[in-house]
């Protein structure tokens, strides 16, 4: 099976043939083991507000509740592909704020995916939602009666679930790309990065390191609430204290710094770590306010999410030394070369998650035609390595992914705990 699929993915085909080979052996029970246990994670709405980042997937349209006033969706899309297989993917193409923007890289990343997969048997139907769930559920409903056999997208977390209402009851799965768990269920599977993989791996590398009191520092977002709940649900497994939490309005950080000051300042710190779930719009201001209270780096470790992957988090002085979990960023560059040189722009944080889940609904489809999109292919333990890095679908539709561990440094991040290559079968 593995040759078979190597001469078809082709030379040109390499990071995709990757991803085959990694699901053929998956789905056949071959792939070994090493990784985390995972239980339910808590939920984010549906809507987050506008200083939510681009990377936690889940931006509400101009940071507003969707109304009935959004435009109306453009139900016949464009097609990609000419195989016989026919997959759906909905996205927000006229939808507000960002939302247009992410739609445009994450279809360019899907067109690419096909092209990489040299001979695929799909053909995507590319469904516009406008970023609402009843422009999701529209999209559904005609996907359907266009023959598709899986749905990849939505992007928000509402209209994946509506996506889920119309697709579940006809026997087809979603694969949407939402980080609110709560919307996850069985057949609509969540391909995105969860906050709360990223905490239990930094929280567990940081007990590893011989931390044992952490304190927190949480926006008061959606995203913020979520990464404390997991936060403390991590600290108890860990054994570690949580010394003291505050939370804080988004883009004043000032008062609750003061307060936490006595516990993360000074030559006698209580907490050996200061654990900040916030992106790169919001942590100079928190930076700032750090400084003003005393708090020295050296003394208690600065801890992160995903959210630190950037170079203006990097480039603040107050967290050099820090520590964040994060996809490995390698095979993201390793991505965006080849974007570039395709469409000339550089793409967004995104685009790999519908890389991935068209390259692995290409993989599948190979392997098993039109029947391919089952739950028991799709939430094989051993997973399926993307271009983040290996990952798997849970049976509950939330995913787990294999994580690095990366320390600012000079203006830089580097990484100091290399992701699992396997995660372990059957847990």
């Amino acid at each position: 099976m593995a040759r078979l699929i190597e001469r078809a993915a082709g030379p040109a085909g390499r990071a995709a043939w990757a991803f085959v080979l990694s699901a053929s052996l998956a789905l056949s029970g071959c792939v070994g083991s090493g990784g985390r246990t995972s239980s339910r994670k808590p939920a984010r709405p549906a809507a987050t507000a506008a200083s939510e980042p681009v990377y936690a997937a889940d931006l509400s349209p101009a940071g507003a509740p969707v109304s009935s006033a959004s435009p109306a969706p453009r139900l016949e899309g464009t097609t990609i592909g000419h195989g016989p297989v026919r997959v759906a993917l909905i996205l927000p193409i006229t939808g507000a704020g960002q939302g247009a923007m992410v739609a445009r890289s994450m279809r360019n990343a899907a067109e690419l995916a096909l092209e990489e997969f040299q001979g695929s048997d799909l053909t995507l139907l590319v469904k516009d939602d406008a970023g609402t769930p009843e422009g999701a559920q529209a999209a559904a409903q005609q996907a359907l009666i266009e023959e598709a056999e899986l749905i990849i997208g939505p992007l928000y977390a509402g209209s994946v679930q509506a996506a889920g209402q119309v697709a579940r009851p006809r026997g087809k799965t979603v694969i949407g790309f939402s980080t609110d768990a709560s919307v996850a269920s069985p057949g609509v599977y969540l391909l995105s990065f969860m906050v709360q993989e990223e905490v239990d791996r930094i929280v567990s590398f940081a007990a590893a390191q011989g931390r044992r009191s952490i304190a927190a520092l949480i926006p008061e977002t959606q995203y913020g609430r979520v990464a404390a709940t997991r936060l403390q649900q991590a600290a108890a497994r860990q054994g570690i204290r949580l010394a003291a939490l505050e939370y804080y309005p988004p883009g004043r950080p000032q008062d609750a710094v003061q307060r936490l000051a006595p516990v993360i300042g000074g030559p006698s710190p209580q907490a050996d770590a200061l654990f900040i779930p916030e992106n790169g719009d919001g942590l100079p201001a928190v930076a700032q306010a750090l400084q003003t209270a005393g708090f020295d780096p050296l003394r208690v470790r600065p801890l992160g999410t995903g959210l630190w992957d950037e170079p203006r988090v990097a480039a603040l002085p107050v967290l050099q030394g820090g520590w964040f979990a994060a996809p490995d960023k390698r095979g993201f560059t390793a991505f965006a070369e080849r974007y570039r040189a395709r469409f000339n722009v550089d793409p967004i944080r995104l685009a790999t998650l519908s890389y991935d889940a068209v390259t692995l609904a290409a993989a599948l489809a190979r392997m098993q035609g039109a029947q391919a999109f089952t739950d028991a292919m799709l939430t094989s333990p051993a997973g399926f390595a993307g271009a983040d890095g290996v990952f798997r679908f849970n049976p509950d539709g939330t995913n787990e992914r294999a994580l690095t561990v990366q320390e600012i440094r000079g203006g830089t991040a580097v990484a100091i705990s290399g992701a699992p290559r396997t995660l372990v079968a059957g847990n």
